[in-house]
């Protein structure tokens, strides 16, 4: 059985999952060269369709992840709506709680059904999968918790299909919700509009004001606290929900915030909303252990690509085992959306959806396609290339002399997380690589941490992990051990912590090689590793991108196959 799933909101994605494994998936933004690309995912589509050598009618059903999705925006133009605080404004939310407002619903539905029957497939075959549900499918079905064992599986965003959160237990391949939060109430809301407030591009650089608190002093953390104190708390009737504490739903919260914040310093801002933010967090999910007796938890939803809060979350006594989705934003709907549907259709001879094992679900390049786009290149460029067989122990040797290399190789990474297929690699132990990756190629905000990539027998030199809590995807934030020195440049500056990926060779053997052989050079088994990107523009998608930056930055060694490109 064959299902594509389809998210057509910010950051659209597409995906093919086939009798319960996902053989593709990608982003729109990959393909168009447009970070966060919004809309109807057309080349997305098409690219899967190509590369499985599928027709439309080879596809059983299309799931298309939310049931309501607003007419498409460009961030910019979307945001500046919120800095409406008028009546206007207010009337145009107040809509949203009209009989009317269903109207535009039935509207907007007809429309992104319009663009895939355009396009040729079926209306009869199309299904439209709750927003927060399709999220829970990847927490559920993406882990490898045992579908026998019930499972605390918790949805947290900004909003979706009129919700902001939601608590469910799954069980025996199904999943029962047993708490809903509206999404005047949301949490991720909040966040949000303060990324917006700061000066930043919301729903892409939160990550920014994550990166910024732990710098603030304690009476700094204390003055931005009493900012966000009272906005939201849990519910006393309903421990599983949240409650806003003032009158104005949390979309029209920027002209109180903005009167708290008067004359407060940007960093101690930060540090009170990342700490509310944890504390919530925390006390939410220790409500949802204690109510249900559970102590196995899988996370999805925006809020949750928040690595300190993870953290937080992860050292709570109560819970055991921790799964959170990779890259568990909207962008990974389309993947909850095929879940869900594909569970729902399946008989008992049809296998059970299978756990994620990497997020390598793209792309794939042969050698014979990257020497064709070099030699596209060589008029532009000064290089020299070479052809290496053993690529993987020559890449280790640059590593070790203190030379950054960027590499494009196996299948493309799925959502925002490079993972070792379209990264930037460099030695963590050599501070001076932080300010070379900063200036000439990534040009990122100065107090942005990197991120070690380390070797799983090597993770407790390195780490803190007393549950022992599996971490391959760059989604948990950990404290350092006394040899933080061995990756000093790629942790957090101000508190030590990391956000490691911990790999085994079994799941991206080429990348695990690279690291095996600086080991035995070094005796390090940590790299530093961050995407293959400009700031500002998408992962590289192939050779052709790879180049693009290679040709448009400081770069000077890129790995793509087995091609060596050097600047001269």
């Amino acid at each position: 059985m064959k299902i594509l799933g389809i998210h057509d909101g910010h950051n659209s994605s597409a995906c093919l999952v086939e009798d319960g494994i996902i053989k593709f998936a990608i982003q729109e933004e990959r393909l168009v060269n447009q970070k966060n690309k919004s809309g109807f995912p057309k080349k997305s589509i098409e690219k899967i369709l190509k590369t499985l050598n599928l027709t439309i009618d080879d596809i059983d059903k299309i799931a298309i992840a939310s049931k309501h999705s607003s007419v498409v925006f460009a961030d910019e133009d979307y945001f500046k709506k919120e800095q409406k605080w008028t009546i206007k404004r207010h009337a145009e939310i107040a809509f949203t709680k009209t009989p009317l407002y269903s109207i535009y619903k039935s509207k907007r539905k007809k429309e992104r059904l319009q663009n895939l029957i355009n396009f040729g497939f079926n209306e009869k075959k199309i299904v439209f999968v709750d927003h927060h549900l399709s999220h829970a499918a990847t927490a559920y079905f993406g882990s490898d918790f045992p579908r026998d064992e019930k499972v605390l599986v918790l949805t947290n965003d900004g909003a979706g299909d009129g919700l902001c959160a939601t608590v469910s237990i799954g069980w025996n391949n199904s999943l029962k919700t047993i708490a809903k939060v509206d999404k005047d109430n949301s949490l991720a809301g909040i966040y949000c509009l303060i990324t917006k407030m700061m000066g930043f591009k919301p729903l892409e650089h939160e990550y920014k004001l994550m990166g910024m608190a732990p710098y603030a002093s304690e009476y700094g953390l204390e003055k931005g606290y009493s900012i966000f104190k009272d906005l939201i708390s849990l519910s006393q009737e309903n421990p599983l929900e949240f409650k806003r504490n003032v009158p104005e739903p949390i979309s029209l919260i920027m002209p109180r915030l903005l009167k708290r914040s008067k004359f407060i310093r940007f960093d101690w801002i930060c540090a009170g909303l990342q700490h509310f933010t944890e504390d919530i967090l925390v006390q939410w999910v220790k409500n949802c252990l204690k109510e249900t007796g559970l102590n196995k938890v899988a996370l999805a939803g925006g809020i949750f690509m928040n690595v300190k809060a993870n953290q937080k979350i992860m050292e709570i006594p109560e819970l055991q085992d921790l799964f959170i989705f990779p890259s568990c934003g909207d962008e990974t709907t389309s993947i909850g959306a095929a879940y869900h549907v594909y569970n729902l259709n399946r008989n008992n001879e049809s296998p059970e959806i299978k756990p994620i094992s990497n997020f390598n679900l793209g792309d794939v390049f042969t050698n014979e396609e990257t020497l064709e786009q070099i030699k596209l290149f060589e008029n532009e460029l000064s290089f020299e290339y070479h052809y290496i067989e053993d690529i993987e122990k020559e890449i280790a040797s640059l590593l070790a002399k203190k030379e950054v290399v960027a590499i494009c190789q196996g299948n493309m990474e799925f959502g925002a997380r490079a993972l070792g297929n379209r990264s930037i690699l460099a030695d963590a132990s050599n501070l001076d690589c932080v300010r070379e990756i900063n200036m000439m190629i990534k040009n990122r905000d100065f107090w942005m941490p990197f991120a070690p990539v380390m070797l799983k027998e090597r993770a407790n030199d390195y780490i803190k992990n007393p549950k022992n809590i599996s971490a391959p995807y760059m989604i948990l934030t950990f404290d350092t051990t006394n040899k933080y020195n061995d990756l000093i440049s790629a942790v957090q500056q101000a508190d030590l912590t990391a956000r490691p990926q911990i790999i085994e060779r079994e799941n991206n053997p080429y990348y695990h090689d690279i690291l095996k052989e600086f080991e035995n050079i070094t005796g390090r088994g940590v790299m530093l590793n961050t995407s293959f990107n400009l700031h500002g523009l998408p992962i590289v998608h192939g050779p052709k991108e790879a180049l693009e930056v290679f040709r448009d930055s400081g770069l000077k060694n890129l790995a793509i196959g087995n091609y060596l490109i050097k600047k001269r």
